[in-house]
C-alpha cells in the first residue's frame, strides 16, 4: 500500500535528466569542462615577467588545445600572450638602452637590503647595526653593518629572563636588564680606554604584546645617539692576548671601586668615605700583587714593574684615607690619593701591550 507521500503531487520538481532542475548540470550529468594548465602557467608567467617569453610561447601553445579539448581558460591564455608580449618588449627596450642594468642594481640592492634588516633579538654577540631614527627601548627593525662602517649600536650579549609567571612590567626588566647589561659590556670592553665616553650601556626588552608571543631575551649592547662609531669596541678574549687579558683584568678593579665613591663627601658622611677609601687601598694594593705575579715580555716588563711600584706608593696614601680622624685630615690626603694613580703612569704600561695608551675625554683632549 503506498505510503502518504508515495505519489507525485501537482507541484513536485521535475525529474532529474542529464541537467538537474531548471536546467542546472546534475551531480551525476555531464562531465565538468578542465581548466588548461597551459593557460594558467602562461598568464602566471605575464604576470611575474620574470621569464616573458615562456608565457608568451606557453599561451600560444595553449589556444588550440582549449579549443580542441573544450577546456575553459581561454581569458586567461590570452592574458598571458598579452603580459608576456609587453614584458618581452620591456625587456628588449632595456637591454637597448641599459634599463635593465639599472633594474637589477635596484633590485639587487633591494634583496641585501631586506637581508640586512632584523629584530634586534635575532642579532648575535659581535654584531655591529645601524639604528633607524632614534634609540628606542622597543624596536623590530635594525640594519646590520660590518664593524668598521658607521654604526650607531654593536652587540655585547644577551640572556633570557626567568622566574616570571606573567608580565612583569618594564620598571622590573630594567632594573635586571641594567645591572646584567652593564656586566656583559664591562666584559666585552675590558680596554675601557678604548671605549668613547659617548657610549652608552643600551638594551631592547620584550615589550607586552612580544612577551605574551613568548619573548624572553634581553639584548644588550653599546650605543650611541652621537657620532656613530667607526670600529668595533670589542676587547676580550677573542680579541686580546694573555698578557693584555691579565694587565686589564688586574687594573681594571680600580676603577670599579672608583665609581662606588659616596654621593655624598666627607664632611657630610665621612664613615662612608673612610670605607670606600679602605676598598681602594684593597684594590691598589691587589693590582699590584698581580702585576708583580705575572711574567712579562719584551718591551711590557719594565714599565709594569714601574707600575707596581707606583701602586705600592698610591696604596699607602689611601691608607691614610681610611684611617682618617676627621674629614678636614681625609681631604688633605684625598687629593695626593688619586694624584698616585694619575693616568700617565699606566699609559706608559698600556702602550708596550699594545692596549690603548691615552685616555680621552669628552672633548677628544689627552688626560
Amino acid at each position: 500500500m503506498p505510503g502518504p507521500y508515495a505519489a507525485p503531487g501537482p507541484y513536485t520538481s521535475p525529474p532529474a535528466g542529464p541537467y538537474g532542475p531548471y536546467g542546472t548540470p546534475g551531480p551525476y550529468g555531464m562531465p565538468r569542462q578542465s581548466t588548461s594548465g597551459l593557460a594558467v602557467a602562461s598568464m602566471v608567467s605575464g604576470i611575474v615577467c620574470c621569464l616573458p617569453p615562456l608565457g608568451l610561447a606557453l599561451g600560444l601553445i595553449a589556444l588550440p588545445q582549449i579549443k580542441k579539448k573544450q577546456q575553459k581558460g581561454k581569458g586567461m591564455a590570452v592574458a598571458g600572450i598579452v603580459l608576456s608580449s609587453l614584458a618581452t618588449l620591456l625587456v628588449v627596450l632595456g637591454l637597448v638602452t641599459g634599463g635593465i642594468g639599472e633594474f637589477w642594481s635596484g633590485f639587487k640592492k633591494g634583496l641585501d637590503d631586506a637581508a640586512a634588516a632584523q629584530s634586534p633579538f635575532s642579532l648575535d654577540k659581535g654584531d655591529c647595526f645601524r639604528i633607524k631614527g632614534k634609540l628606542e627601548t622597543y624596536t623590530t627593525d635594525v640594519d646590520t653593518v660590518p664593524c668598521t662602517s658607521p654604526h650607531e649600536g654593536e652587540v655585547t650579549g644577551d640572556f633570557k629572563l626567568s622566574g616570571f609567571k606573567e608580565w612583569p612590567g618594564e620598571d622590573a626588566i630594567d632594573k635586571l636588564a641594567e645591572v646584567r647589561c652593564d656586566r656583559m659590556n664591562t666584559d666585552y670592553a675590558l680596554d675601557t680606554w678604548a671605549v668613547p665616553e659617548e657610549a652608552l650601556v643600551y638594551y631592547y626588552l620584550p615589550s607586552r604584546q612580544s612577551w605574551r608571543a613568548g619573548d624572553r631575551s634581553v639584548t644588550c649592547a653599546f650605543a650611541t645617539e652621537e657620532a656613530p662609531f667607526t670600529a668595533s669596541l670589542r676587547s676580550d678574549a677573542s680579541t686580546l692576548d694573555a698578557h693584555q687579558l691579565h694587565f686589564l683584568r688586574t687594573m681594571n678593579p680600580i676603577d670599579d671601586v672608583i665609581a662606588e665613591e659616596p654621593d655624598e663627601d666627607a664632611d657630610a658622611d665621612l664613615a662612608a668615605n673612610k670605607a670606600w677609601a679602605a676598598k681602594m687601598h684593597t684594590a691598589v694594593t691587589s693590582a699590584s700583587a698581580g702585576l708583580r705575579g705575572h711574567t712579562w715580555s719584551g718591551a711590557s716588563a719594565q714599565p709594569v714593574e714601574k707600575l707596581a711600584g707606583r701602586l705600592d706608593a698610591a696604596a699607602k696614601t689611601w691608607q691614610r684615607l681610611a684611617k682618617a680622624a676627621d674629614s678636614d685630615a681625609f681631604w688633605a690626603d684625598y687629593e695626593d690619593a688619586f694624584d698616585a694613580l694619575s693616568t700617565d703612569h699606566e699609559s706608559e704600561s698600556r702602550s708596550s701591550l699594545g692596549l690603548t695608551g691615552t685616555l680621552e675625554d669628552s672633548s677628544g683632549e689627552d688626560v
